[in-house]
């Protein structure tokens, strides 16, 4: 179990560039995206941002597109740098500039053909999702009535990515699927992208026991930021180290990492949703249009945890550290 610091140490925390890993974000699913938004980021120490490439309604060569589109502008912005190792990361954090993965929200555009895991890994994915909130051929999602876990082909294929290199991820699956990933996973499994369902009764937040077993993986648990995961629309920095604390109390400064979901097209997004229902149920409509947090306030965070009197050590890891020792050992 973890605890969380006394205010004590909060004037004698040094400020020293640090590394801030935003595990998930999305820009529009679009190839002429503007890829220079993901800029925002830039910060003394350096960051890793992890870009949603497909979920539910993209196929394989929709995943593929974006993606070659994408790392070609990438690689020729100077702010940003692919990232294919821990060591891109690194030198993206030396040089104050801004690293950047892929990541899948559902294992869907993989249309049941394993090797697509290594042909996307070698594209830069380095994170995927089995499910995304409903029932698919790999589990159970999150707004299912029942998730019975995952199928045989789900854990084929958290096998799969163990043997290639990325990492599996829980956010948007069942509950017994998220714990089904954990028992399978020969590698720590993550939860890209979740509030803590004790704080929040939201579908899409994640249960102790899950978090507990996410972290006995070596995972980590990503706040993130979408106002209706944290409260009710409340996308403040306070909601999220609100969850952030909870989460530090049940398992540990080191298995607890930021992720704020933004899209960068928030409007169009809001406007999917309500064109959606089947996708997105009341649990996401009920507040009207959702809140984010932006870029610019997941850089706040780490004022916020020092004054909340969290050490060095503890800062250090839940902006960046957790997820890039998760990377460090996941990654090939």
């Amino acid at each position: 179990m973890g605890t969380i610091p006394s205010m004590a140490h909060a004037d004698s925390v040094p400020r020293r560039p640090r590394l801030l890993w935003e595990q998930h974000c999305c820009l529009p699913s679009e190839r002429h995206a503007d890829v220079g938004e993901l800029a925002r980021y830039r910060r003394p120490g350096g960051s890793l941002v992890s870009v949603n490439v497909g979920y539910v309604p993209h196929s394989a060569e929709d995943v593929t597109g974006l993606i070659m589109s994408w790392r070609e502008r990438i690689a020729a912005d100077h702010r940003l740098r692919p990232a294919e190792s821990v060591v891109d990361v690194d030198a993206a954090g030396r040089d104050g500039n801004v690293a950047v993965a892929f990541d899948l929200e559902d294992s869907g555009p993989l249309a049941g053909r394993l090797e697509r895991v290594r042909r996307f890994y070698e594209l830069g994915v380095r994170t995927m999702l089995p499910s995304y909130n409903n029932r698919n051929a790999a589990g159970g999602g999150c707004l299912d009535a029942v998730d019975e876990g995952l199928t045989a082909y789900g854990r084929a294929l958290v096998r799969e990515m163990n043997a290639v290199g990325m990492v599996a991820d829980g956010s948007h699956c069942g509950t017994r699927t998220g714990l089904d990933m954990c028992e399978v996973s020969e590698q720590p499994v993550i939860y890209s992208h979740s509030c803590m369902r004790s704080l929040w009764d939201h579908p899409r937040n994640i249960t102790d026991d899950q978090a507990k077993e996410c972290a006995a993986t070596g995972g980590v648990v990503g706040i993130t930021g979408v106002g209706i995961f944290l409260g009710p629309n409340d996308a403040s920095v306070d909601a999220l180290v609100r969850h952030i604390d909870y989460a530090v109390e049940l398992v540990g400064p080191e298995h607890v990492g930021v992720s704020t979901d933004y899209p960068f097209d928030h409007d169009d997004f809001n406007a999917m949703l309500e064109q959606s229902p089947e996708l997105f149920p009341d649990s996401y409509t009920r507040w009207g249009p959702i809140d984010f947090l932006p870029p610019e306030g997941l850089l706040t965070v780490e004022d916020a945890l020092i004054a909340r009197g969290y050490p060095d050590d503890a800062v250090t890891a839940i902006l960046g550290g957790n997820f890039r020792r998760v990377a460090a050992q996941v990654w090939q």
